[in-house]
């Protein structure tokens, strides 16, 4: 209990509270109308003289401008103000429209700091106590008031707490739209660049010595960028608001054996598809083939002295399983582990599944992954 107290007695005030604006205004206008209304109507039942329970009823509604802004302020305000009139009437002022005074109260555990809800509600405590002391308040009413005083700071409170859960929500979708936008840029961009990076290097140290295949280089890496700049470009319209999501193509499964149609210098590519693979649900389809490009891309770049990278597919009717290895020798490369190998993991969570990748026993590294055949 303790604790809970220094820490709400911590508390700093929200973020930019909104301005007032012609709803408060409006609301403020309605409210001084109110106790006008009412303090004409009940003139000779109110507390003489009448008129200082109706100035104060009708002069106080402006200060409830400043409930987001300045709530402890506003209370420093209207209940002084209030206890100097009940000093001048001898009594309670008996105007009811003065209830508009518990959304100030209201104010003090919604939009102000822990200390200054603190604060008010004592003023608001010892403002009461000092009513029902004098003989302005009957216990009864003290009591009633007390407890419709402490309703509207229990208002106030939850309306702060519904707030922050609803914007650790809003943080919550952002960052996870973050990540995915990380990972779709990742596949996007890491994987061609790669690709071209390596094909620019194996057509320069054949430029000399075997000119044909420096062509078939710049061909695939011709290739490579026309495809990199499709995909960047369905993915702007994705996330563009005027362009519907669903232009983003879909991969498929047969897209995989695209990885085995590479011609030029470097490890040679194997794909094997077992099983039904035609049937799958386009997530799980997708998400297989990132995986498998991902990493084939990895062990182009990092797999030493490879000459051959296997990619299988096999599909049973509740799971589907990728396994890529290559024939490379030695330890891994530094920064297989990196934000490639992080996004494919976190591709194969989404939907259920896992990610597995280390070095063999005897050579190579092998990169599995297993996705529920179902999307929940």
């Amino acid at each position: 209990m303790r604790e809970l107290l220094r820490s709400w007695w911590r508390e700093p005030r929200p973020t930019r509270p909104a301005p007032h604006g012609w709803r408060d205004a409006t609301l403020v206008a309605l409210l001084a109308a109110a106790a006008l209304v009412e303090g004409l109507a009940r003139w000779g039942s109110l507390p003489q003289p009448a008129a200082v329970p109706v100035l104060i009823g009708v002069g106080l509604t402006p200060v409830l401008l400043w409930r987001r802004s300045r709530p402890l302020l506003v209370t420093l305000v209207a209940f002084p103000v209030c206890a100097v009139g009940e000093v001048v009437v001898g009594s309670d002022l008996g105007l009811h429209t003065l209830a508009y005074l518990l959304l100030a109260v209201a104010a003090l555990t919604r939009w102000g700091s822990g200390r200054e809800a603190g604060f008010g509600a004592a003023l608001v405590a010892a403002k009461i106590t000092w009513s029902t002391v004098v003989g302005h308040l009957d216990p009864d009413d003290a009591l009633g008031g007390a407890g419709v005083v402490a309703a509207a700071l229990a208002v106030g409170a939850a309306l702060r707490w519904r707030e922050r859960a609803r914007r650790r929500e809003v943080e919550q979708v952002t960052l996870r739209e973050r990540e995915r936008l990380a990972r779709d840029l990742h596949d996007t961009v890491a994987h061609h660049v790669s690709a071209i990076a390596v094909r620019a290097q194996a057509g320069l140290a054949l430029l000399e010595t075997r000119p044909a295949a420096a062509a078939d280089a710049l061909r695939l890496i011709e290739t490579e960028a026309s495809q990199a700049l499709t995909e960047m470009r369905t993915l702007v319209r994705a996330l563009r608001r005027d362009e519907p999501a669903d232009r983003e193509p879909s991969l498929r499964i047969a897209d995989l054996r695209q990885l085995a149609d590479r011609t030029g210098d470097g490890p040679a590519v194997e794909v094997d598809l077992v099983g039904d693979l035609d049937g799958l649900p386009a997530p799980v389809a997708a998400t297989i083939c990132r995986l498998a490009r991902e990493s084939v891309t990895n062990a182009r770049r990092h797999a030493r002295d490879a000459t051959r990278i296997t990619v299988r597919v096999v599909a049973d009717e509740n799971t589907v399983r990728l396994r890529v290895s290559d024939d490379g020798v030695g330890p891994p490369a530094p920064g297989r582990d990196g934000f490639g190998l992080v996004g494919m993991r976190e591709r194969a969570h989404l939907l259920g599944g896992s990610v597995d990748a280390g070095p063999e026993e005897d050579h190579g590294w092998t990169v599995t992954a297993a996705l529920p055949r179902a999307v929940a």
